[in-house]
């Protein structure tokens, strides 16, 4: 016990003087800063001394740089995915520099630019998303489109008026009858109601030589049915009663008819409604057309003698 002890206190000595030595070392390299640094220990930190610039950045307006460099990156799903960092945070000033994205070589690129974007004030905003009505890709087309609508900036109508009208992909054309619904100018109401009639030529080479047309695309249509009913204007109720009381449409199409007859609220509507509340071969369409009667009924609207 006594030989153990000893030799306990021997190690603790050792490491004492091991201990002892560190400490000497220490002191040894703070008194070398001092001698070389007069100014003082951490005046200046590495990361300061290589990009003071940054260090003097906001915490948002750091993110918002990181993203705005990897906008130049070769990949191009890394700079999707800046455009949708930079969209997420719901600033003018991200925003700003998503646009930067707006004339991106690839077309994703450019599509999720265009509601990076939305927080900005919608003037700007169209004027920076307008041009891509213009695109070569339609998805960007289309994705553009939407985005004008929720906009709601009227410096957009034109543009989407002549996309309803001119666009060859239905995709795009519905998605330009959608944001002029949400837009909701009056000036839109006539080319959404003509677009609930017109007939465009046919696909394919036989039908382009003997000019044969087709009923609108189905989407467009219903798409139009029910941006008029968002825009309220009584100069679509008798294209609204045409295509309610057109047997050959697509159902669903009558059926947005019925429901924006019932939001117009024009009482020249009246006969066609009750007409297809009871006669209509589906079930849904004489809810709607009974709904719309309702709805007129509740806002005081009598059918004229």
């Amino acid at each position: 016990m006594k030989r153990r002890g000893v030799f306990w206190q021997s190690s603790k000595t050792t490491a004492g003087v091991r201990q002892g030595g560190r400490v000497l070392w220490a002191l040894a390299a703070l008194a070398l800063c001092i001698l070389f640094d007069p100014a003082g220990l951490g005046a200046q930190t590495p990361a300061s001394n290589a990009n003071p610039t940054q260090a003097s950045l906001t915490p948002l307006q750091r993110a918002i740089e990181k993203e705005h460099q990897r906008l130049n990156s070769t990949d191009t799903e890394e700079r999707r995915d800046a455009v949708l960092r930079l969209g997420a945070l719901v600033r003018p000033e991200s925003s700003r520099v998503a646009a930067l994205a707006l004339s991106d070589a690839a077309a994703i690129v450019r599509a999720t630019a265009v509601r990076a974007v939305l927080s900005l004030p919608p003037e700007e905003a169209a004027a920076f998303v307008l041009p891509l009505l213009g695109d070569r890709d339609e998805f960007v087309r289309r994705e553009a489109a939407y985005a004008l609508g929720m906009m709601r900036s009227r410096a957009g109508v034109a543009s989407l008026i002549n996309a309803l009208e001119s666009d060859k992909n239905p995709g795009v054309r519905g998605a330009a009858a959608v944001a002029l619904g949400r837009i909701g100018d009056e000036t839109a109401a006539q080319p959404l109601a003509q677009s609930l009639v017109r007939r465009i030529p046919r696909s394919g080479f036989l039908n382009r030589i003997t000019r044969r047309r087709a009923e609108e695309n189905e989407f467009v249509r219903r798409a139009a049915a029910r941006a008029l009913g968002d825009i309220g204007s009584t100069n679509a109720v008798p294209a609204l009663i045409e295509i309610l009381s057109n047997e050959r449409a697509a159902d669903d199409v009558r059926r947005e008819a019925a429901r924006s007859l019932g939001r117009i609220g024009d009482a020249a509507a009246i006969p066609a409604l009750q007409r297809a509340a009871l006669d209509a071969r589906d079930p849904y369409l004489s809810q709607h057309a009974l709904e719309a009667l309702r709805q007129l009924e509740t806002a005081g609207v009598r059918k004229s003698m």
